[in-house]
């Protein structure tokens, strides 16, 4: 899930930046590229994956 959920930070981020729209400092494509990769990490420790194994 938040592999998903990178993905689409990144293509905001993209859009961002390739459309070169202004926006304030929160939300300037290179805080939400950060916040993307933040999920990706999360994603690739195993946080969020939805898979547990109860024994």
């Amino acid at each position: 899930m938040l592999g998903l959920v990178a993905a689409v930070l990144f293509f905001i981020s993209f859009l961002i930046n390739a459309a070169e729209i202004s926006t304030n400092h929160v939300f300037s494509s290179v805080n939400i590229m950060l916040l993307g990769l933040t999920a990706l990490a999360l994603h690739v420790a195993g946080i969020g994956s939805g898979w547990s194994r109860r024994r």
